[in-house]
């Protein structure tokens, strides 16, 4: 069985992070999605809310499951028994920083790294954005998952 991780924070998870998963499960059997303690970043949602609202959206995908973890990604990739990293990239600005995690977590564990381009349509949407867009009472109904609520 091929299992990956999708590691973030996910405040909130986007439509974005959505079609990477969704694409993702056609290179591997398990995505396990990884919903990390980052003590750097200040969050709108806890993480219960976070994992409410990803469990919504694949509430129908057996092949997703959703876990948080407080710990180096690669000690939690390890834990889950997953082979492989499942990132999204929006843009060049992107590559550098996911190039050097991935070539450390390869060296340091052989676990590889897969990289999946996010969309086109949906390249200007993150969560940072999204956060700011509540913020403001904005409806953000386009910036998520099918189904998915806030």
């Amino acid at each position: 069985m091929k299992r990956a991780i999708f590691p973030g924070t996910f405040d909130p998870f986007t439509i974005g992070h959505y079609s990477i998963v969704l694409r993702g499960l056609s290179i591997f059997d398990e995505i396990v999605i990884g919903i990390g303690h980052n003590q750097s970043k200040k969050t709108l949602f806890s993480i219960e809310k976070r994992m409410e609202i990803i469990q919504q959206a694949f509430a129908d995908e057996p092949r997703v499951k959703v876990q948080s973890y407080d710990s180096l990604t690669i000690d939690f990739a390890l834990s889950v028994d997953a082979e492989f990293v499942l990132r999204g990239l929006r843009s060049v600005g992107d590559f550098e920083y996911e190039r050097t995690i991935a070539d450390t977590n390869r060296k340091l564990t052989g676990v590889e790294t897969v990289i999946l381009f996010t969309e086109s349509e949906y390249s200007y949407i993150s969560s940072t954005v999204t956060r700011d867009l509540i913020s403001y009472g904005k409806d953000i109904s386009a910036f998520l998952p099918p189904h998915v609520t806030i």
